[in-house]
């Protein structure tokens, strides 16, 4: 792929429906530079909860406001899995950001303004030169609106539910499926309603629903519309 023009891939949708793995596959593949923005979120979500200004169901905004600059984010790769993990102040935080005390609070503290607006300028910096894969759910219609290529991920609720279920077990968690499901739907609620850059889909985005398709399937069928793009970039380079 190394002589082929390089595009820029959004790739939005619902939690759990396997955004971030499809992301670390193709930018794997391409060898494009994967970042997941979900992580960046919910490291200003771990720094609140530390500081105390996210707790008992309470937000403590005007605090979390005024303390962004405190917050840095960044990523390092590990060199025993070859994954990008979250630094967070100087510090490894991959483990603690995965947590369900902080799915629980991550789509509240991903609706402040302030916090969208900082994480969203640091992604537009990094995916400008393109060669870049961003997941989460408001990358094709605000952070990189102009990306060659959208990609919008929805599947079966109660077939996400089963996902993040089963990966909290794989983690030695021991969620119940119940507390899973109700986290999932407030968060899809949540999102799709905030008043910041809600989810939704781009208008030129193709939509990929993964209910009944393996990984291999899914990364298949994304793989060809990279290549779709690619080859039409190309041809327009060339005229």
């Amino acid at each position: 792929m190394e002589n082929n023009p390089k595009i820029s891939i959004a790739i939005d949708g619902f939690s759990s429906c396997g955004k971030s793995t499809l992301a670390k596959a193709l930018a794997s593949h391409l060898h494009y530079n994967y970042l997941d923005t979900g992580a960046m979120y919910r490291g200003v979500t771990l720094y609140a909860m530390k500081q105390g200004w996210a707790k008992d169901g309470l937000l403590y905004v005007e605090e979390i406001t005024n303390h962004l600059d405190d917050i840095n984010l960044s990523f390092e790769r590990n060199p025993e899995t070859g994954k990008s993990e979250l630094i967070l102040n100087g510090k490894n935080v991959e483990k603690e950001i995965r947590t369900q005390d902080v799915a629980n609070l991550v789509s509240p503290i991903s609706a402040i303004q302030a916090v969208r607006r900082k994480l969203q300028q640091a992604q537009r910096e990094l995916g400008a030169a393109g060669g870049v894969v961003m997941d989460g759910r408001d990358i094709g219609t605000v952070v990189l609106p102009n990306a060659e290529l959208k990609i919008f991920m929805t599947a079966d609720v109660e077939v996400r539910v089963k996902r993040r279920y089963d990966e909290h077990r794989s983690k030695g968690q021991d969620v119940p499926i119940e507390v899973v499901r109700e986290n999932l739907k407030k968060r899809d609620l949540i999102d799709s309603t905030r008043v910041e850059d809600p989810l939704r889909q781009a208008e030129d985005a193709r939509v990929l629903d993964n209910s009944e398709m393996t990984q291999e399937e899914q990364f298949n069928l994304a793989l060809e519309w990279v290549q779709e793009v690619i080859e039409k970039k190309r041809n327009a380079t060339v005229m």
